[in-house]
């Protein structure tokens, strides 16, 4: 059984209206390295632990269960400050005051442009051995072949509809973004409330309208951005409620004001453990609509100023060793980065309902990055992050 007490997901992400606070400019903005932590190069030695440890993380990945195993072991006190969004989260780095932080992809390139983090020596983590391959080496954790984080988990941004409304049951994302499909459940749909939903309109877009050519859902032109921008905007009038926090999904499910939205795996196990009749993301098309899904990964990160270096390293170790991993990734309500965590899960079916294991699952989800000016091709004619904010806003009206 999954735990009723688990953190939601994502609970403390906010409404995006104040986002543009946050904003950082992409490149050039970091300050200079501490004596105290690798100066911008990778540390080459692991020392003794300074006794402390100052980190930010999302809300339920830093909990007493594995924290103070960890504080015994190490020696390293664990402060812990929870950010509700990827972007408070990169205004808390600027500060100077942290160690290190549990960074999504939507975050990692600008921490990594600005020089808030420093390169990670992974063969001081003995546990990275044994992560899942097709975590490592990723766009969002590796940057011109050098590593800036160690992986801790992942989930992918699920359709699920109410099965005795919605008929038949859903195989695309065309119920959520093709007009007249939409048009059926005006009102009753529930549409995530992040920027990042524009890449689930590109996602659609690659699949349906291929003259496009989009490649990468967040590497997008301007033509294929203002097509995706137009795709959501021509879906608000059939959008019910923009969720940030999952406790309110599931309540707005279980009393049917939502009937059809995307989620998260925590949500859809809630639900149907309040015996809500909710499916999702056909088990026919390897669980996700036929256009794939986009979803995330997330990665601690090592700050460029960090005053207690031993110490973070002895965390992210830590952090993925199966056990803890196993832990978190249970109250959390993801798939563990661990490999060798599932042995360790309390519910034994849980990296098989999470798709730890299934890296088959994984090859169709889009995990979140940073949108960059500069594209794949070498161009630098990308909409940037920025641009993706103020079109989210305009979105919603």
């Amino acid at each position: 059984m999954r735990r009723r007490d688990a953190h939601p997901a994502r609970t403390a992400w906010l409404i995006v209206g104040g986002l543009l606070a946050f904003m950082l400019v992409l490149a050039g903005c970091g300050g200079s390295s501490s004596s105290s932590s690798s100066g911008g190069e990778e540390l080459q030695k692991l020392g003794k632990g300074e006794g402390q440890l100052n980190l930010i993380s999302w809300a339920g990945y830093v909990e007493p269960e594995w924290t103070k195993p960890f504080e015994q072991e190490s020696g390293c006190k664990v402060n812990d400050k929870v950010a509700g969004t990827s972007d408070e989260m990169v205004d808390l780095m600027k500060s100077g005051q942290y160690d290190g932080v549990s960074a999504s992809g939507n975050a990692t390139a600008r921490l990594v442009a600005a020089n808030q983090v420093d390169p990670v020596n992974v063969s001081l983590v003995p546990n990275y051995k044994t992560v899942f391959p097709d975590l490592k080496n990723q766009p969002y954790n590796t940057f011109e072949g050098v590593h800036y984080g160690i992986p801790h988990g992942r989930g992918a941004n699920l359709l699920m509809w109410n099965s005795n409304s919605v008929k038949p049951a859903p195989t695309s994302w065309n119920v959520m973004f093709d007009p007249q499909m939409a048009a059926k459940y005006k009102g009753k749909i529930s549409q995530y409330d992040d920027p990042m939903s524009i890449a689930e309109a590109a996602v659609y877009l690659k699949f349906h309208e291929p003259a496009l050519e989009i490649e990468n859902p967040y590497e997008l032109n301007e033509e294929q951005f203002e097509a995706a921008v137009g795709l959501l905007k021509e879906q608000r009038p059939n959008v019910g409620e923009y969720w940030s926090d999952a406790a309110k999904q599931i309540q707005a499910f279980g009393s049917g004001d939502d009937e059809l939205g995307t989620t998260w795996q925590y949500q859809y196990f809630a639900l149907q453990e309040e015996g809500v009749p909710v499916a999702a993301s056909p088990a026919s098309q390897g669980f996700l609509p036929k256009e794939g899904a986009t979803g995330w990964s997330d990665t601690w990160m090592i700050s460029s100023k960090a005053k207690h270096p031993n110490c973070m390293y002895m965390w992210m170790n830590y952090i993925i060793s199966p056990k803890a991993n196993a832990e978190v990734a249970e109250y959390f309500g993801e798939a563990p980065a661990q490999s060798l965590a599932c042995e360790e899960t309390a519910n034994k079916n849980f990296c098989t309902e999470y798709h730890a294991d299934n890296p088959a699952f994984w090859k169709r989800v889009y995990y979140w990055e940073t949108p960059l000016a500069e594209c794949g091709n070498g161009e630098e004619n990308c909409m940037d992050y920025n641009d993706w904010v103020k079109a989210w806003t305009s979105i919603k009206g």
